[in-house]
């Protein structure tokens, strides 16, 4: 079977794209998301996605891991398909769809960043000083020093794989406050590895950190650029009106052949 795709990535987090409108890869295998994803042997990224139409809404987001599992919401994920979306013809001055933790809107901002509209967040849990949070995926907080040094592989491994985490896993983010923006970096789960960036993760370390930073627009700096994070913060522990921004860019596309 021939596979036509499309690659795109929002700072240094990156996707293999499928145009699933008429269904023709809804048959495929977490195997063969798995062989797409692989860097060695197949395209090379850190999760699947497809483009599904769906009743009263623009299209629906479909996400996969890099491992082949179906996955909880994947911010720059979301962002990169309605770039996508935009790109095949789908053109709004607005959108409406659906994933897999509820409705989201998205637009495009003037400097041609993509702005997403993540869930309400309503409360926090507290892990050994920690903070934990769902912004559409589970996510660990934890504020350290010098976060570029930071052995964040072994320490997000550790964390992730831990007693209270291991059956459902956790995604685990490091993060340096500075001056009013935080540098983040994350350890995702489904890839099991340090990614270049991560969108609910770096959403949930902007909440995390509102009261470090005292702002409700947090500019955000990862591996692979920038980001910012804009919310409401109502009372303590509850979030609304949540927007991740950033670019989100075509890489490439082509052809590929599964067996």
């Amino acid at each position: 079977m021939n596979i036509q795709f499309s690659k795109y990535q929002g700072t240094g987090n990156d996707f293999v794209i499928l145009d699933n409108r008429n269904k023709q890869y809804d048959e495929l295998t977490g195997g063969q998301i798995k062989f797409m994803c692989d860097r060695r042997f197949g395209i090379g990224a850190d999760g699947l996605m497809m483009l599904n139409l769906v009743e009263g809404y623009d299209f629906e987001m479909k996400y996969y891991n890099a491992d082949g599992s179906e996955s909880s919401m994947c911010g720059n994920g979301g962002r990169c398909l309605v770039k996508f979306a935009n790109d095949v013809g789908i053109a709004q001055a607005a959108y409406h769809f659906i994933a897999i933790d509820g409705p989201h809107e998205a637009s495009f901002s003037d400097n041609g960043w993509v702005k997403l509209k993540m869930k309400d967040v309503n409360e926090m849990d507290e892990d050994s000083g920690n903070c934990i949070v769902d912004t559409g995926s589970p996510h660990y907080v934890k504020i350290v020093n010098d976060v570029k040094h930071f052995n964040v592989f072994e320490e997000g491994r550790r964390i992730r794989n831990s007693k209270k985490f291991k059956q459902k896993g956790i995604n685990v983010n490091f993060v340096e406050v500075q001056h009013g923006q935080i540098y983040v970096r994350t350890y995702e789960r489904g890839v099991e590895n340090e990614t270049y960036s991560c969108g609910t993760g770096v959403t949930a370390s902007a909440l995390a950190c509102a009261h470090n930073t005292g702002y409700n627009h947090v500019p955000v700096q990862t591996l692979g650029g920038e980001l910012a994070v804009e919310f409401k913060k109502d009372q303590k522990d509850h979030f609304s009106n949540i927007w991740l921004s950033g670019p989100a860019t075509f890489v490439f596309k082509g052809e590929i052949e599964l067996k």
